[in-house]
């Protein structure tokens, strides 16, 4: 049996377009092409576009990925690898929790002293974070997300985590104008928004509208939220001011 382009699509959630990029870099060549030129993909093919996936999920780029299954010679060997991959990425999960817990309980501890907020920069407030799930979080932009996925691809893991490290670092500095008492439009929080629009447009056009909907996603977005309130509670909604103030007097 086997199944047309759209329909394995449709199963793994992977657009066709990825899929044919998987098979013009030689990652996932289909079973066969039909005569209207339709990819077509049989079980072999599905069971290494899963082995695709959950290597991706793991934050592996697609190179690697590549020699990865090169070298593999048996399949329930290479399940074996890819479950040890994902019990360490429940090991890392499980420490990420830790950390936004402790983070929780130290700016709970602040409010009870009475102290103002405080955001530092402890290497352990990045202790389980994974670069993965920026892209995760740019699900509602298709053509940008391709763009961060064709990025990453090319990028080394050092580079991808120092990447993700500088996103964080953005959130924390935001976070501290918010708990300065900077408002939105204040000249040093946009300063932030036009170094994070910047980078935007290194990958694609942005426009305002474009700019807008982004800093709506990351209040509507759950996963995308979670990541600003495990810093500072209403830091999502302060980021999402904030692109407002700068898509009104800056790009419009």
């Amino acid at each position: 049996m086997d199944w047309p382009i759209s329909e394995v699509a449709r199963m793994s959630g992977v657009t066709a377009r990825t899929l044919r990029h998987y098979d013009e870099t030689g990652l996932l060549p289909p079973a066969r092409i039909g005569a209207n030129g339709r990819r077509y993909y049989e079980e072999r093919q599905l069971l290494r576009l899963q082995q695709i996936l959950v290597l991706r999920a793991l934050g592996v780029g697609l190179p690697e990925i590549g020699r990865i299954l090169s070298e593999q010679v048996d399949e329930v060997d290479a399940l074996r690898g890819h479950h040890q991959r994902l019990l360490a990425e429940r090991d890392r999960l499980d420490t990420l929790a830790g950390t936004v817990s402790r983070t929780i309980a130290e700016l709970e501890q602040s409010r009870k002293d009475g102290h103002p907020m405080t955001i530092n920069r402890p290497e352990n407030l990045f202790e389980g974070v994974s670069s993965s799930q920026y892209e995760e979080n740019m699900r509602d932009f298709p053509e940008l997300a391709e763009e961060v996925a064709r990025r990453a691809d090319t990028m080394s893991q050092a580079d991808a985590d120092a990447a993700h490290r500088e996103r964080t670092a953005q959130m924390i500095r935001l976070a501290e104008l918010m708990a300065a008492g900077h408002p939105a439009d204040a000249e040093a929080v946009q300063a932030e928004i036009d170094a994070q629009y910047r980078a935007l447009t290194e990958l694609r056009v942005i426009s305002a509208e474009d700019y807008r909907a982004i800093g709506r996603s990351i209040v509507d977005n759950e996963t995308w939220r979670a990541a600003y309130e495990a810093i500072a509670s209403g830091l999502a909604a302060y980021q999402r001011d904030a692109i407002e103030a700068y898509a009104t007097t800056r790009l419009n």
